[in-house]
């Protein structure tokens, strides 16, 4: 397994769950000389990035690009897939389609779906909300098959949002309804701590769907800052056969590079890099 750090440019809003909120090249080279494999780009379009610049500081840094996350699409351009507005569902659509296009060339596999999802509205049923986010999805991936890029899509607390809650039954309920193959979970720690029954039961549970990690502590503080059993959930991951990318998606708390530095520390104790 790889360890990816979440990074975002530093015009990004702190809602932006990321580490380092600052220059590409910043960002990057600091992950890289941390141990970080790769990095997770939190953008909010695609002209977020120029991607020869990109790819070539990347290329500096010897690190990749684990996934593209999109909280910065529901949080900053304020559109999402369940919205009653077809226009806004147009436009998430649209910035979704345009960042699978340039995770391509950036080598990025995944493109995620976290916040972007959308909600179900006041006084519209569940049902409504799930058809219209089957809608989306299915659109944004068929144009990502053909690029070999997959939507994983991330199961977020209900202090957050309220549709897709939990990894189990949730997140598995509604990955077998799009019925997409290259449409998978992201379970993340810290929303499973409060959504899920058990992290490694439904990490097992999971297993056939899931496409990517993301790990933070109860506190959303760095793993080994809280009370989640990551030795646990390690173990579980290695039984499941998951051999992916772990992605890093914290609070900058105390400060950036040490939560930063303690989230690699203690991962790597669990996480022997290959």
């Amino acid at each position: 397994m790889r360890l990816a750090l979440a990074i975002a440019p530093p015009e990004a809003t702190p809602d932006a769950f990321v580490v380092f909120r600052d220059r590409w090249d910043v960002g990057i080279g600091k992950a890289g000389r941390l141990g970080y494999d790769a990095v997770e780009l939190a953008l909010a379009q695609a002209s977020d990035v120029d991607v020869p610049s990109l790819r070539r500081i990347l290329a500096d840094a010897n690190v990749s690009v684990a996934a593209i996350s999109t909280g910065r699409v529901f949080s900053e351009q304020r559109a999402w897939l369940t919205s009653a507005d077809p226009a806004v569902r147009g436009r998430a659509v649209s910035i979704l389609k345009g960042l699978v296009e340039i995770a391509a060339p950036l080598g990025a596999p995944r493109v995620n779906i976290g916040r972007v999802r959308g909600f179900i509205g006041q006084g519209e049923s569940p049902e409504t909300a799930t058809a219209r986010f089957l809608t989306g999805i299915t659109e944004c991936a068929d144009f990502a098959a053909p690029l070999g890029i997959d939507i994983v899509l991330e199961p977020v607390n209900r202090y957050e949002i309220n549709f897709v809650n939990s990894v189990v039954p949730d997140g598995v309920a509604i990955i077998e309804a799009v019925g997409l193959p290259n449409v998978r979970l992201m379970p993340d720690t810290f929303h499973m701590n409060i959504e899920d029954v058990s992290i490694t039961a439904s990490l097992e549970a999971a297993k056939p769907v899931i496409g990517y990690i993301q790990v933070a502590d109860s506190n959303r503080w760095a793993p080994g800052q809280g009370h989640i059993d990551f030795a646990a959930v390690v173990a579980t991951l290695d039984r499941i056969g998951y051999d992916g990318d772990v992605g890093v998606e914290i609070l900058p708390l105390p400060s950036p590079d040490v939560a930063a530095r303690q989230a690699i520390e203690f991962l790597r104790a669990l996480i022997p890099r290959v």
